[in-house]
């Protein structure tokens, strides 16, 4: 029997109140070509049209109108991926993509390190990305009270800004400001009621290791109908304003790199500073190695991989993009420099 391709799984997170389930109904709406299973991991019931299947202890599965599959979890996350997975493989249950919605209060590390570390999840799933949507009119407070809005954003792949309308073009600019402070390499789009088209934040490939290192540099969709972006002008009145958010990130560049260098710094960061790094991604030029090598990890689970060939017009620079809690940046970059090939 042919092995059917990975199940593309989409991680979507935000604050309580962000918008995610009327980003899910939209997406329900568009979706008429493929079945979507998506699980809701938190108590209650799920805010989506729909008539009762199945109901257990664990899980309640419930299916659309377009034929789309609906799971709430009460129980351990990876036995009711297990459990969707062996309901497909039966034949009882078709789905072809994944998208989890979490609670608004949940940190998204102990899901995403769902799918990598059992053998089998990560054989089944392919992990697209972390969506994250921002409530703009509640987001600064939610930002400076809740550790955990902080964490949502640092993980995210793509940030999705909701409730636009109800704040000043200023508030907004500041908002983003602090936003790209947080996570540097995740794109900004606004989004309207929901309405988002599903190119826009599905197959996204950030968990593929052959896919391009993108750093945000202040591009921002508002009221995106297409998966474009474009720059935000913001006012420089409100460039200096600072925050104390206890993440945030860096991009740390460099020039080719020593092998036995860069394996052992990086070793030793994630052995150090492993649990306090939210997400990284990097691409290395490798003194003596015509591909990129590609590093990509979240807290103290890493992979790497060489990928692409550097092109012969092309720097070969080295870029790693790091977002985490309280970490020493400056002496980070020292390390980092310090691997360069002499």
């Amino acid at each position: 029997m042919t092995a059917r391709p990975p199940v593309p799984a989409t991680i979507l997170t935000g604050f309580l109140g962000a918008g995610k389930t009327t980003l899910l109904n939209h997406l329900l709406r568009e979706s008429r070509n493929e079945k979507i299973a998506i699980i809701e991991n938190e108590f209650g019931e799920i805010n989506l049209d729909s008539r009762l299947l199945t109901q257990n202890a664990e899980i309640e599965i419930i299916e659309l109108t377009n034929g789309c599959v609906c799971c709430t979890v009460r129980g351990e996350l990876t036995a009711a991926l297990q459990d969707l997975l062996d309901r497909r493989d039966a034949g009882t249950l078709a789905f072809d993509r994944l998208t989890l919605e979490t609670t608004g209060l949940a940190d998204p590390a102990p899901v995403v390190q769902t799918f990598f570390v059992d053998d089998s999840l990560r054989e089944r799933f392919r992990l697209d990305a972390v969506i994250t949507l921002i409530d703009s009119e509640h987001a600064q407070k939610q930002l400076d009270e809740h550790r955990v809005a902080v964490s949502q954003v640092g993980f995210a792949d793509r940030l999705l800004l909701t409730k636009t309308d109800r704040i000043t073009d200023d508030d907004k600019a500041l908002l983003i400001d602090r936003l790209r402070k947080i996570n540097a390499r995740a794109p900004i789009i606004e989004v309207v009621h929901g309405q988002l088209p599903p190119e826009s934040w599905l197959d996204l490939h950030a968990f593929n290791l052959e896919s391009p290192l993108a750093v945000d540099e202040a591009f921002v969709a508002p009221n995106a109908n297409a998966p474009v972006f474009v720059p935000i002008r913001q006012p420089r009145t409100l460039l200096n304003r600072s925050w104390n958010d206890s993440i945030t990130s860096r991009v740390l560049e460099a020039g080719e790199m020593d092998l036995v260098r860069v394996g052992a710094w990086m070793e030793s960061l994630i052995e150090t500073h492993g649990n306090d790094m939210l997400r990284y991604k990097g691409i290395l030029a490798i003194a003596g190695e015509p591909r990129r090598l590609i590093v990509q990890g979240v807290h103290k689970v890493v992979g790497f991989d060489y990928g692409e060939l550097w092109r012969t017009e092309e720097a070969r620079r080295s870029v790693l993009v790091v977002i985490g809690r309280e970490l020493q940046f400056d002496a980070m970059e020292s390390g980092f420099k310090a691997t360069q090939f002499e």
